[in-house]
């Protein structure tokens, strides 16, 4: 049974007969028991540029907002800002949000792959407390990842931060180093290029 609550912030931006975003459904999940749930990065060209960490959780992509991108270093801590709930769906999406409509700018799968809860607790429980830990298997990046709520249960801001394990390196930028498409290859020009052509 779909619980249409949870993606409601995300419906209430959105024109889905302006946008290609994806309206999605949810689906009943569990709180970290799913054996292979999906995560995905998404670089998004909107009026900055910045990565979005989506993690399948609940039957949602649960998703934070991370201004200059996930790091492999763990001696560097990144700002992530919570945003809304995301459609299981959007894990694939790449293509360009029209202007005027929110987040309008190009979206790339920078990274995507699957992921697993490194805490005892059930995900539900360990946002409210403010913490994650995630083990990810993607395309670019591996290893464990922490996310650390900076203040209360109403404060937006997190770190995301790499744990120190053996995908940890300080020397490695891979932001720099593979900026092209997990899926298609594609660069963000070569995808907004093709979104113009299409119109």
């Amino acid at each position: 049974m779909e619980n249409a609550d949870q993606l409601k912030e995300y419906r209430e931006k959105r024109h889905f007969d302006r946008t290609s975003e994806l309206g999605g459904t949810t689906r009943q999940g569990d709180s970290g028991s799913n054996s292979s749930p999906r995560f995905v990065i998404q670089k998004h060209q909107a009026r900055n540029l910045h990565y979005d960490f989506r993690l399948e959780i609940d039957g949602v992509l649960k998703s934070w907002a991370v201004p200059k991108g996930p790091s492999t270093n763990p001696g560097v801590k990144r700002l992530a800002m919570m945003v809304e709930d995301h459609p299981l769906d959007y894990v694939d999406f790449e293509g360009t949000i029209p202007e005027h409509e929110y987040g309008a700018g190009t979206v790339m799968v920078w990274d995507t792959g699957h992921f697993r809860n490194l805490k005892d607790k059930p995900f539900a429980e360990a946002i409210h407390d403010g913490q994650l830990e995630v083990w990810l298997e993607g395309k670019k990046l591996q290893g464990g990842y922490a996310l650390v709520r900076m203040g209360d249960i109403v404060d937006h801001r997190w770190l995301l931060v790499k744990m120190r394990d053996e995908d940890a390196d300080a020397q490695r930028d891979p932001e720099a180093s593979q900026p092209e498409s997990a899926l298609t290859g594609r660069t963000l020009e070569e995808i907004a290029a093709e979104a113009s052509h299409a119109e």
